[in-house]
């Protein structure tokens, strides 16, 4: 496992459901968050405490316990890819609302755009705004209000999926596939994920899984800052 990089502790605690591998885990981690990581399967690489669980019922027996409950239900039924698969996902952002309402705890709904009609006034947050060379769209519901930096023009030229970025095509598309291990550990330099690199003679399909399906930590360390922001303005008000 990587080392886990220096930040300065906030005090505040995050659940980190639907977890994966640990990308918006990890942005909350640097926003200073101790973090829990909840997940139906076993997640080797997850950097923080980890359980396997339903997400649902985690929340509901456990979201109380924590400042911060973050919820990123799975999203293939919405994906691009499953207008020709067509295959049968679980639709989860509902009842994972419901269970973070329940708390009383602000909360966190992450999701791809294809879902924003499912979330309450989502926000979208891309790689640009955090100097990243990917473009990634995803979309954010909160039970507060999510500032968003200023969404640059997309300007630079993308790369296809599975191809290494160059100087003319800088930017990287990580989408699922057959891919190399170099392509792998490029895709997690481009979302800033090292610590799911794939070594020499490691397990290649698990990585490309990994980072084909997590968020930039960016991201999370964004929202993190604006939503401690936002209990402890709660936290002085109720003083």
């Amino acid at each position: 496992m990587t080392p886990l990089p220096p930040r300065q502790p906030n005090g505040l605690t995050v659940l980190d459901t639907f977890c994966c591998s640990g990308g918006m885990g990890m942005g909350y981690y640097l926003a200073g968050y101790d973090v829990v990581g909840v997940d139906i399967n076993p997640q080797p690489h997850y950097p923080f405490e980890h359980h396997v669980a339903d997400a649902v019922q985690f929340i509901r027996e456990h979201g109380h316990e924590f400042d911060l409950i973050h919820g990123s239900p799975p999203c293939q039924d919405f994906s691009t890819l499953n207008a020709y698969n067509k295959k049968s996902y679980p639709r989860l952002i509902a009842p994972t609302r419901e269970a973070m309402l329940a708390t009383g705890r602000p909360y966190v709904i992450e999701n791809v755009e294809e879902a924003a009609r499912e979330l309450i006034d989502p926000v979208t947050l891309c790689g640009p705004m955090f100097d990243l060379r990917v473009y990634r769209h995803r979309v954010f519901e909160t039970n507060w209000t999510l500032p968003v930096p200023e969404h640059p023009k997309h300007v630079a030229r993308c790369m296809r999926n599975g191809y290494l970025p160059t100087e003319e095509k800088p930017f990287m598309s990580i989408h699922g596939g057959r891919h190399s291990r170099a392509w792998q550990n490029a895709a997690c330099d481009a979302m800033g994920m090292p610590w799911i690199k794939v070594p020499a003679g490691g397990d290649i399909p698990l990585g490309i899984r990994e980072v084909c399906e997590a968020i930039p930590p960016a991201y999370a360390e964004w929202i993190g800052g604006r939503a401690a922001d936002h209990i402890r303005a709660g936290r002085l008000a109720a003083a």
